[in-house]
């Protein structure tokens, strides 16, 4: 079944383990040249002062997801071992 990266961003994603809700996909890692997808990325829910950039985010191996719904995203991994901070990226200054 061929899948969208669009069709991805509309997805929540949830952790099996413990049932947390961990966000929507906002981005996904892909190889070159193969084009295959190696990652999907989820903004880390903010805390009460959320400055812009500063947030981290998930970043889940592509061999962790377990089922892609029509609605929802079932990873098994740990937030805590997919969480990292954001990267500066050239377009956020």
């Amino acid at each position: 079944m061929p899948l969208r990266i669009t069709d991805l961003q509309c997805k929540e994603v949830i952790c099996v383990s413990d049932g947390r809700r961990l966000g929507f996909v906002s981005d996904v890692q892909v190889e070159l040249p193969e084009g295959q997808i190696c990652a999907i990325v989820v903004p880390c829910p903010g805390k009460l002062i959320d400055l812009p950039g500063k947030k981290d985010e998930f970043i889940i191996p592509w061999r962790y997801i377990k089922k892609i719904g029509p609605d929802i995203v079932l990873v098994d991994i740990r937030p805590e071992d997919c969480r990292f901070p954001k990267l500066k990226r050239p377009w956020h200054f």
